[in-house]
C-alpha cells in the first residue's frame, strides 16, 4: 500500500515533483473521480495518473495551483478507459483540454468486438487481476480519503497501459486501427462542446409513455420543483425524489384534484418543512394550469419525404447493419444507430461523400454502410 500513499499529491512540493516526472514521461494513463453521485454541481475530486506503471493521485480539492501540472499533462499522449466523461469533467472543472493523442481502451475493445469491455473485465483478461468495485459509489469530495479509496483510484490507471498495448495489437491485427483512431478523435471533438439541454423538454424523464397531457403538466412542475431543491441542497436530483416516485406522484396528483398531499404516495423522509411546502405549491400550480398551457405529448420524429416509405428504408438498413455487424463480430450500434440512419436517409445522399457530409457517421462507418444506404435509397419510390 505504500506506493499508493506515496503517490498521493496534496501539497505544492509533491505537485512540483510530479510535474518534473511528467516532463520525462512518454504516455500517461489518466482517470478521474467526481462527486456526481453526491452533488448537483459535480466536480473533479481526484485525478489519477500512471507513468510507467507508477500511480500518482492528485487532489484538486487541496487548494493547489494546477496550471503547470495541467499544461504538462496536456502535452502528453493520454490513455483512458471511457474518456468521454473524464474529458468533459476535466474541461468543466479545470478547463483542461488534451493537446496530444488520446487513446481509449473502451473504444478499442468495442472496435475489436468484445462483449465485455469494462475496465474490470479487460484487466482480468489481459493482466489476470480482479479489480474491486467497493469504492465506486464513494463520495470522493469527502476528506480524508480511505486507503481503500486510494487503492481503488490507483488501480483504475495502473493497468491501463498493458491493457491498451494488448488491445491495440489486436486492433492492428484486424486492420481496424483507422476505425479506432477516427472513433477516438470524434469522441475528443465531442467533449469540447457542451451538451445542449432543451429547456422545453429537459423535464421529460423516462417512463412517461402513455401519460395524458394533464398528467404531463404535473410531471413538468414536479421536475422543476426537484431541480430547484437539488440546486439548493447541492445534491443530485435523485436524492430529492426518484424518477419513478416523481411519475407516480404526478399521476396521483392529476387524478386527485382536491386531495391533500398527505393522502398521496409516500414521500421521502427528507421532504419536510420548506421543501414540503414548495412541493405543495408546485402541485397547486399544476392544478391551476389551464389546458392550453399543458405540455404536448411527445411524438416520435417523422422522416421527411413519404414517411411510410422512409421507415421501410430505415428498417431495411437496420437489418443490413445488423448483418454486417454480425459478420464483423461487432455490436450493431457501433456501426450506426437508428437515429443516425434516419438522419442520413432524411438527407437523401447520392454518394458516399454525401453521406459523410451529413456528419452523422465516421468515415469507416460510411465505408461499410454506404453501398447499402445508396442501394436502399435508389430503390425508394420517388415522390410524385
Amino acid at each position: 500500500m505504500s506506493h499508493v500513499e506515496h503517490g498521493y499529491v496534496d501539497s505544492a512540493p509533491a505537485l512540483a515533483r510530479l510535474v518534473e516526472r511528467l516532463s520525462r514521461a512518454g504516455r500517461v494513463a489518466l482517470d478521474t473521480e467526481a462527486d456526481s453521485l453526491h452533488s448537483y454541481y459535480e466536480k473533479v475530486c481526484l485525478i489519477q495518473l500512471a507513468i510507467d506503471g507508477e500511480a500518482h493521485i492528485v487532489d484538486p480539492l487541496a487548494g493547489l495551483d494546477l496550471a503547470e501540472f495541467l499544461e504538462a499533462l496536456a502535452a502528453k499522449p493520454l490513455l483512458f478507459h471511457g474518456a468521454d466523461y473524464d474529458l468533459r469533467m476535466l474541461r468543466a472543472s479545470l478547463g483542461f483540454r488534451p493537446g496530444a493523442e488520446v487513446h481509449d481502451t473502451m473504444i478499442a475493445a468495442q472496435v475489436i468486438g468484445y462483449e465485455e469491455f469494462g475496465l474490470a473485465a479487460l484487466a482480468q483478461r489481459f493482466c489476470g487481476v480482479a479489480l474491486t468495485k467497493a469504492s465506486r459509489r464513494a463520495d470522493w469530495a469527502r476528506r480524508p480519503l480511505t486507503l481503500a479509496q486510494l487503492a481503488y483510484a490507483a488501480d483504475d490507471v495502473r493497468y491501463l497501459a498493458p491493457v491498451a498495448d494488448a488491445l491495440l495489437d489486436e486492433v492492428r491485427r484486424l486492420g481496424r486501427y483507422h476505425w479506432y483512431r477516427e472513433s477516438c478523435e470524434r469522441m475528443v471533438e465531442a467533449t469540447a462542446r457542451d451538451r445542449v439541454r432543451d429547456p422545453e423538454n429537459a423535464w421529460r424523464i423516462k417512463g412517461l409513455r402513455g401519460l395524458s397531457r394533464h398528467q404531463l403538466a404535473f410531471v413538468r412542475e414536479l421536475w422543476r420543483w426537484r431541480e430547484s431543491e437539488a440546486q439548493h441542497a447541492d445534491r443530485p436530483p435523485f436524492m430529492v425524489l426518484g424518477n419513478a416516485q416523481l411519475r407516480d406522484l404526478a399521476v396521483w396528483a392529476a387524478t386527485h384534484p382536491t386531495a391533500h398531499l398527505s393522502h398521496g404516495p409516500r414521500l421521502p423522509r427528507n421532504c419536510t418543512g420548506r421543501r414540503l411546502h414548495a412541493l405543495e405549491r408546485a402541485i397547486a400550480h399544476a392544478r391551476r394550469l389551464p389546458e392550453p398551457e399543458w405540455p404536448k405529448a411527445r411524438l416520435a420524429p417523422r422522416l421527411r419525404r413519404r414517411p411510410d416509405s422512409a421507415k421501410r428504408v430505415v428498417d431495411a438498413l437496420m437489418a443490413e447493419c445488423a448483418r454486417i455487424a454480425a459478420d464483423l463480430g461487432l455490436a450493431p450500434p457501433l456501426l450506426a444507430s437508428r437515429a443516425t440512419l434516419e438522419a442520413v436517409v432524411a438527407r437523401r445522399p447520392r454518394s458516399a461523400s454525401d453521406i459523410l457530409a451529413c456528419g452523422a457517421m465516421l468515415p469507416w462507418q460510411v465505408e461499410l454502410l454506404a453501398p447499402a444506404i445508396l442501394r436502399a435509397l435508389a430503390s425508394e419510390p420517388t415522390k410524385e
